[in-house]
């Protein structure tokens, strides 16, 4: 019984893997991070917490890409990026002197990001393109819409999310 239980679950696995889901290709550049405005981290090195940043939104973004056409390309290069909120030592904010830092989000410090992007067809017609966006979200804080209140990204995500929905509502409405 245990080997049929075994053997089913890898056919499922097998089949499940086999099975390709439509959805764009996407390839982000994060051009200069060192320079950007806001890629601090409040408990780990910041090269580690820049590279999991970048690495997580870009797993949303890609996540965001299978709402658009099979065979479509989506090419961005991320030119800033600000995240909500600043970080403080925790003496600062009255979390006593361990000599830890918080990130402390307030109204004031909004989420930002600065792109270029295309977005091709298979045939590497561009169908969407713009040198320089500048998303910020000034309403931040009041979005009812929050993908998790323990994503430490939410307020980035939900920002993203809203513009790939006002940038492709025609390619997503045709899926």
């Amino acid at each position: 019984m245990k080997n049929l239980s075994l053997a089913l679950l890898a056919m499922v696995a097998t089949t499940a893997s086999c099975f390709s889901y439509a959805k764009a290709d996407v390839e982000i550049t994060w051009e200069n991070p060192k320079e950007f405005r806001d890629v601090k981290p409040t408990l780990q090195s910041r090269t580690k917490f820049r590279e999991q940043t970048f690495e997580d939104l870009e797993e949303y973004i890609n996540k965001l890409a299978e709402d658009l056409p099979d065979g479509q390309k989506l090419t961005m290069t991320v030119s800033d990026l600000d995240l909500a909120g600043e970080v403080w030592p925790s003496s600062f904010v009255g979390m006593g002197t361990g000599g830890g830092e918080v990130r402390v989000v307030k109204q004031l410090d909004i989420p930002r990001m600065t792109f270029s992007y295309a977005l091709t067809d298979a045939s590497g017609t561009v169908l969407h393109s713009a040198d320089e966006v500048k998303l910020k979200d000034m309403m931040f804080m009041d979005n009812a819409n929050f993908l998790s209140k323990s994503d430490s990204l939410r307020y980035e995500k939900e920002m993203i999310k809203d513009w790939f929905k006002d940038e492709f509502p025609d390619l997503i409405a045709k899926k």
